[in-house]
């Protein structure tokens, strides 16, 4: 295939999943809290924008198969809040469920939300670190097209995504994980200081569904960052 055929069909594949799992995540009975046990790192996991948290099913059933405990905030709904709004959801969690040395699992628009808490809203240290997949870091080109309030945030002269990427103190304690080929952000997702992963993977929303997703997590959750 050329190059324009292969990616549209990407495209298709990877809008197919996104409605597939809308789907089924409006749809599914599964309670939040079942995914709370286990004896290992702990887990809180922060969807894209429009995603309830069913939609990441796939990377929690893989988390809380390994013996970690995920936490959802189900507040957020579909993740339509600001960031700062709703990063104070999240940090609240956090606290309220008494977790420490948590994990932040995020996808898309969940990135930002995580790197705020990681910045502003997390004083007594009760996060470890952020894996980060397909999170527009530096913004996308094409938000300045949507009209949509939600998704201003991706554009790379939002004033929020601008002063958070000049922030990169904590980097060193972000993964971020990305596809050959990302149709929502052209920029990609590399972000300096972190440890940056491309996978054979591609799509935005399809890579969440990939095992190799699931097994780059599991492994750098096992990854000791520097100074531990």
């Amino acid at each position: 295939m050329n190059g324009a055929f292969r990616r549209a069909v990407w495209w298709i594949r990877d809008y197919a999943y996104a409605a597939g799992w809308q789907v089924r995540g409006a749809v599914s009975r599964t309670p939040a809290d079942a995914f709370h046990s286990g004896d290992r790192t702990p887990v809180v996991v922060i969807p894209g924008v429009y995603e309830n948290w069913q939609f990441m099913l796939p990377l929690i059933t893989a988390l809380h198969r390994a013996g970690h405990p995920v936490h959802v905030v189900t507040l957020l709904q579909r993740n339509r809040l600001d960031v700062p709004v709703a990063a104070r959801l999240v940090a609240d969690h956090i606290a309220a469920a008494r977790l420490t040395d948590t994990v932040i699992v995020a996808h898309s628009k969940g990135g930002l939300i995580g790197k705020y808490i990681m910045l502003a809203l997390d004083p007594d240290g009760l996060i470890d670190r952020m894996i980060a997949v397909c999170t527009p870091f530096s913004g996308s080109r094409y938000a300045r097209y949507l009209l949509i309030p939600s998704l201003r945030v991706f554009s790379p002269r939002n004033a929020l995504t601008v002063q958070m990427a000049r922030e990169e103190a904590i980097n060193h304690r972000i993964t971020s994980i990305y596809g050959v080929y990302d149709p929502h952000i052209p920029e990609g997702s590399i972000l300096p200081g972190a440890t940056n992963i491309r996978l054979q993977a591609t799509g935005h929303f399809r890579i969440l569904g990939d095992e190799q997703t699931a097994r780059t997590i599991l492994e750098q959750l096992q990854v000791e960052l520097p100074g531990q």
